[in-house]
C-alpha cells in the first residue's frame, strides 16, 4: 500500500484530503507545514509527499528542494497544489523535480488518477529491482558456475601434464624428476633445462610448474628462435597503443604479462637476441618492466623457465649468451642425458609409447620381437625421446600387426637421413660409401636439409633442433634451397 504525507495548513482542507485519501485505500499521515514534514519523512517509511505551496514556516517549495536535496529521500515523489495565480510557481518547481502539480480546489478524480498513475510507478520499480537483483545474483551464479568449471578443467589439465608421459625408466631420469619436484615447491628460483633435441626438456618443464597436477596457474611458452629481433621485445614485454605502426591501437599483453602468477616458458634461451639477454636479466633480479612504448611499471610475478639443446658453458664462453644472466638461470639447473646415455630406457618407453598410441590408432600391436628389441637398443637415437616416440607412432600408423618386427623398424629407419643408421643397426650396410670421382659436400648438406624439412613438414623449429642448428642457420640452407 502506497503512504502518503499529506501537508496543508489549512485544517479544514487537510481533514477533507485525508478522509478523501483514506476512502481511496492509501495509508495516510498529515500535517501542517513544511518543518514537521521533514521531521515525519526522516523518520517514516513516506513514498508520496502531497503538499500545498503557500504555506508558513516552509512553503511547498522549501519542501521540494530538501527533500530532493537528501539522498535518503530522493526516492520520494512529490505533488503540489497550486491555486490559478501560482500556476507559473508550480511549473517552475516541477522542473526543480516534482512529479506533477494539481490546481485547488482539488479535482477528486484527477488526483486519484495521478495517484494511480504513481503507485504503477512505484510496482514498477519494484519489480525492476527485484528483476535486477535476481539477474544479478543469476549472473553471480552462472559466472561462479563457470569459474569453477574452468578451476576443474584446469586442475584435470595440469594433472594430465603432470604424470609426464616420457616415462621414468632409469636412475638419472629419476633424479632429473627429483630436482625438477624440488623447483616445483620453489617457484621463486629461476630454472635452466639443458638437453639435446627430443630429449622432453618442455615435458620437464610442464612437471617443474604443474607438478602431480596441483597449480592452475597459466603456463605460457616463447620460442626465442622463432621471432626476429624487432618483434622479441614486444611478445616478451607487450606495447602500448600507438608504440609503433601496424601494432594494435589498443595495445597488447606480453607473454611475461600473460603468465601472471604461473611459468614463462623461454625455449631455445641461447637464441636470444644478445641486446635482450641484459634486459631479461634486470626482469629477473627486479621483478618489474615496462610494455614497448609504456611509462608505467609493471610487476613481474611469474617463474622464469627456460630451456637450450645447445652447450650453454660454451656459449658463454664465445660470447653469444652473458655470463651474469647464466649464472643467474644456473640455480635451478637441470642436465637432461641423451637417450643414448640411458639404454635401459629405450625398450621401456617403446612400450610405453606402443601401448599409448595402439589404444589411439585401434591397432592390435601388442609387443616387440627380440630382433626389433636389438635393433631400437643398437641405434643411436640422435632424435632422442621424440626419434623413438615419432618411429613407433609412424609403425602404429602404417602397419597392423601383432608385434613390432624387423621389416618395420627397418622400413621406418631407412626413411630418416641420419649419420648414426649406417653404424649402429647391423641390418644396414656399416660404412658410407663415398662417390668414386668428386663429391659435392654442399649438395649432400642441402639434400639433407630438405629431407628432415619434408620429415617434420615444413616445421622450421623442429627441423633446426633435428638437425643440431640453430634456426637462423637453417633459414640460410633455405634460401640456397
Amino acid at each position: 500500500m502506497m503512504h502518503i504525507l499529506l501537508v496543508e495548513d489549512n485544517t479544514g482542507v487537510r481533514e477533507s484530503l485525508v478522509e478523501l485519501l483514506q476512502n481511496l485505500g492509501y495509508q495516510i499521515t498529515s500535517c501542517e507545514n513544511g518543518k514537521i514534514a521533514m521531521d515525519i519523512l526522516n523518520q517514516s517509511d513516506i513514498n508520496v509527499v502531497l503538499s500545498d505551496i503557500m504555506m508558513p514556516v516552509m512553503n511547498g517549495h522549501q519542501l521540494l528542494k530538501n527533500v530532493k536535496d537528501k539522498d535518503s529521500l530522493k526516492h520520494i515523489e512529490v505533488i503540489l497544489f497550486t491555486g490559478h495565480g501560482d500556476v507559473k510557481s508550480a511549473v517552475e518547481a516541477m522542473r526543480d523535480g516534482a512529479y506533477d502539480y494539481l490546481v485547488k480546489p482539488v479535482n477528486v478524480e484527477e488526483l486519484d488518477v495521478v495517484l494511480k498513475r504513481l503507485n504503477d510507478l512505484f510496482q514498477l520499480k519494484t519489480d525492476h529491482e527485484k528483476l535486477s537483483h535476481h539477474f544479478k545474483e543469476e549472473v553471480q551464479k552462472a559466472t561462479q558456475e563457470i569459474e569453477n568449471e574452468l578451476i576443474a578443467i584446469r586442475k584435470a589439465f595440469a594433472r594430465e601434464i603432470g604424470t609426464v608421459e616420457i616415462g621414468i625408466f632409469s636412475k638419472s631420469m629419476k633424479q632429473v624428476f627429483g630436482r625438477a619436484e624440488k623447483l616445483h615447491q620453489n617457484p621463486d628460483i629461476p630454472v635452466l633445462i639443458e638437453g639435446e633435441t627430443g630429449t622432453g626438456k618442455e615435458l620437464v618443464a610442464h612437471f617443474i610448474h604443474y607438478g602431480h597436477g596441483d597449480v592452475v596457474a597459466p603456463f605460457v611458452g616463447l620460442n626465442c628462435a622463432a621471432l626476429s629481433a624487432n618483434l622479441f621485445e614486444s611478445e616478451l614485454f607487450g606495447y602500448e597503443p600507438g608504440a609503433f605502426t601496424g601494432g594494435s591501437p589498443r595495445g597488447q599483453k606480453g607473454k611475461l604479462e600473460l603468465s601472471g602468477n604461473g611459468s614463462l616458458f623461454l625455449d631455445e634461451i641461447t637464441e636470444m637476441p644478445a641486446e635482450h639477454q641484459a634486459k631479461l636479466l634486470r626482469v629477473i633480479q627486479e621483478r618489474e618492466f615496462f610494455r614497448v612504448g609504456g611509462l608505467k611499471k609493471k610487476e613481474a610475478k611469474a617463474r622464469f623457465i627456460c630451456a637450450t639443446n645447445r652447450n650453454v658453458k660454451e656459449a658463454v664462453k664465445n660470447g653469444s649468451f652473458r655470463q651474469d644472466l647464466y649464472f643467474r638461470l644456473n640455480i635451478g639447473h637441470i642436465r637432461i642425458p641423451p637417450l643414448r646415455e640411458r639404454p635401459e630406457s629405450i625398450l621401456p618407453m617403446a612400450l610405453l609409447f606402443l601401448k599409448q598410441l595402439t589404444k589411439q590408432k585401434a591397432t592390435h600391436f601388442q609387443k616387440i620381437s627380440q630382433k626389433a628389441s636389438e635393433m631400437l637398443q643398437k641405434y643411436h637415437w640422435p632424435g632422442n625421446v621424440r626419434e623413438l616416440k615419432n618411429l613407433i607412432e609412424r609403425i602404429v600408423l602404417y602397419w597392423d600387426d601383432e608385434e613390432i618386427r624387423p621389416t618395420h623398424v627397418r622400413a621406418c629407419l631407412e626413411s630418416i637421413p641420419s649419420p648414426y643408421m649406417s653404424n649402429k643397426i647391423n641390418e644396414i650396410p656399416e660404412e658410407f660409401q663415398m662417390p668414386g670421382n668428386r663429391m659435392d659436400l654442399n649438395k649432400h648438406v642441402l639434400t639433407l636439409v630438405k629431407k628432415a624439412l619434408d620429415m617434420h613438414q615444413g616445421n622450421q623449429t623442429q627441423t633446426a633442433q633435428y638437425l643440431g642448428i640453430s634456426v637462423r642457420v637453417l633459414h640460410t640452407y633455405m634460401k640456397k634451397l
